[in-house]
């Protein structure tokens, strides 16, 4: 560990460079601004971290959950939802009071062997991040266009091109897209719910958890839905595009006012993330609840189910699956934008890679890229092969979850590294409890991954 040890009063800086240059401290702030508009201001970042807690790696296990199990996994997803919160939190604190973003951090406070250790399992953990959205955008593109998997893999590496038009406009431009994606979203599985007509006052009554989540085919959905809502990616980005914002860095009242409305801005941003799984679970409890879940492990298989009456019932309609794929679509565009920004993030953060914006993006883009679209030439592109691909992908999410949020826990809990900034005694305790919880939990979808392959 570096000593950069300071009073305690002080504000603490440690970065050699600012966590991706080109938008770092680019956003104007109002003088003076009232409450409305200073959230207004901050807020943006909280919708491209949310955008990780509604990918496409959370679909077919909300909507399965649904499906299997009617409302019961309600609370399952308010729960995650709260952990993220506290996480997202402490990763958006740890970029405004130190002005480094998680990898940054991470580099600097560990050896150099740990420091490279880290760096490769991050790096696999955004790959594996990164291969779910390329999935769920090539299938959307298929779904809605007929194109083949491996056109539409190809076709995701366009997103570097539109990244880097955004960037050049500004990050504001980023964040309205990614806003606007969202609200697709939202709106399609909005309407999606009120065709289906679910059982609102068991789905609110189920938000309390109920014991029978513990039996074993539960517990294992419940594992899966906590694993692929909380992810490492999320950490990173948060830490860094929380310093967009234009703020006195040596005023602590700047400092607290930019964590308060930061906060704001993750926490609203993320509850309507958790509103987007919840009426994912709606859809699969209300159309689907005693069919044949095995039907609906895919997102080709969800998209025959929206339009097969003897699964979707009544309701079942090709528009019905038609909005589904433009859903997908968003949601795929949206998480490989953010997946390509933390990718960068985690290149320069740990080994402080200098090369050209252009390059670091694209090579962070077919970092991902080509491992799906070696599997979709080599299966002739069977989209049973890539749905694999994404289930394991999630699995090792699980097995990386833990070395951020270990590192993340310690740093904000820090006095040495927060300063004045640190963590309160309940919010370390709690950060414990989630960090000790989600790992145990991770490692229990691991070790049942392993014996499911014997």
């Amino acid at each position: 560990m570096k000593d950069n040890k300071q009073e305690s009063h002080k504000l603490i800086h440690y970065a050699n460079g600012p966590s991706l240059e080109e938008i770092n401290d680019t956003v104007a702030i109002p003088k003076g601004g009232n409450f409305w508009k200073n959230l207004l201001a901050f807020s943006g970042p909280g919708a491209l971290v949310a955008v990780g807690y509604m990918d496409p790696g959370n679909w077919v296990t909300s909507i399965g959950g649904g499906a299997q199990y009617g409302y019961l996994l309600m609370s399952v997803i308010l729960i995650s939802s709260l952990i993220a919160m506290l996480l997202q939190y402490m990763a958006a604190k740890l970029g405004i009071v130190t002005n480094m973003d998680l990898a940054q951090a991470t580099r600097a406070h560990t050896g150099k062997k740990m420091g490279i250790f880290l760096w490769i399992t991050t790096e696999l953990a955004i790959m594996a991040t990164d291969i779910a959205e390329v999935i769920g955008g090539a299938i959307a593109l298929k779904l809605l266009f007929g194109f083949p998997l491996t056109v539409g893999v190809a076709l995701t590496v366009l997103d570097v091109l539109l990244l880097l038009l955004l960037t050049k406009l500004g990050f504001r431009k980023i964040e309205a897209i990614v806003v606007a994606l969202i609200v697709v979203i939202l709106v399609v599985f909005i309407y999606q719910v009120v065709i289906a007509r679910p059982d609102m006052a068991a789905a609110f009554s189920n938000l309390v958890p109920r014991k029978e989540i513990l039996h074993p085919g539960q517990l294992h959905m419940a594992l899966g839905i906590v694993g692929a809502t909380v992810m490492p990616h999320n950490l990173y980005l948060h830490s860094s595009i929380s310093q967009t914002r234009q703020f006195d860095r040596k005023d602590e009242s700047s400092v607290r006012q930019a964590i308060k409305y930061t906060t704001w801005d993750s926490n609203l941003q993320l509850t309507a993330a958790f509103v987007v799984n919840c009426l994912l679970l709606l859809v699969g409890a209300a159309l689907f609840f005693g069919k044949d879940a095995s039907q609906l492990g895919t997102f080709g298989q969800l998209y025959d189910a929206l339009q097969d009456p003897k699964m979707a019932g009544a309701v079942a309609s090709p528009v019905l699956s038609m909005l589904f794929a433009v859903a997908l679509l968003a949601s795929g565009q949206n998480s490989t934008i953010t997946g390509t920004l933390t990718g960068q993030i985690v290149m320069e953060g740990f080994v402080n890679l200098q090369m050209p914006l252009w390059a670091r993006r694209l090579i962070t883009r077919l970092i991902s890229v080509v491992p799906v679209l070696i599997i979709a030439i080599i299966f002739h592109g069977q989209e049973s092969a890539l749905d694999s691909l994404l289930v394991n992908s999630q699995v090792f999410l699980s097995i990386a979850l833990p070395f951020s949020m270990i590192p993340l826990t310690i740093f904000t809990s820090s006095k040495k590294i927060m300063g004045e900034f640190v963590n309160s005694k309940w919010v370390t305790i709690l950060a414990w409890i989630c960090t000790i919880t989600l790992t145990v939990l991770n490692l229990q979808i691991v070790l049942s991954s392993i014996q499911g392959l014997f």
